[in-house]
């Protein structure tokens, strides 16, 4: 395998990562903090919701941005595949989730996960 598609799929990786372990772990502060009820209860009110939404909306930002600075070249192009993987994750959790909460959310994580993923890209140029 050649060293730039090892490194970019490390970019995307990385990128994937810190979404998963910035999501989790703040879903799980928030259930410590009271503020989330256990998963297990199933019981999410729609601003429990829009405040998931909202942090997992940063943290996809954060790994378009982790991406493209890890990506060898092409960083926006990065960053729409970290997109797409988590378009794609987000339709299989819309389905195997759908009478687990409100129908907006899932389809809300569906539709930003290419614009938020793109946005850290963006954010990474216009520093460099």
């Amino acid at each position: 395998m050649k060293t730039s598609r090892l490194k970019s799929i490390v970019a995307v990786l990385a990128g994937m990562i810190v979404i998963i372990i910035f999501s989790t772990g703040t879903d799980a502060l928030f259930v410590k903090l009271g503020v989330f009820p256990p998963i297990e209860l199933v019981s999410y009110t729609s601003i429990m919701l829009m405040i998931a939404l909202i942090y997992r909306c940063i943290y996809a930002v954060l790994g378009g941005y982790v991406t493209s600075k890890m990506a060898p070249d092409k960083p926006i192009h990065h960053a729409k595949i970290l997109g797409i993987i988590g378009t794609i994750l987000s339709i299989l959790g819309t389905i195997v989730g759908w009478n687990l909460s409100e129908h907006w959310y899932p389809i809300a994580l569906v539709i930003t996960a290419i614009p938020c993923t793109w946005l850290g890209a963006k954010i990474y140029l216009n520093k460099h």
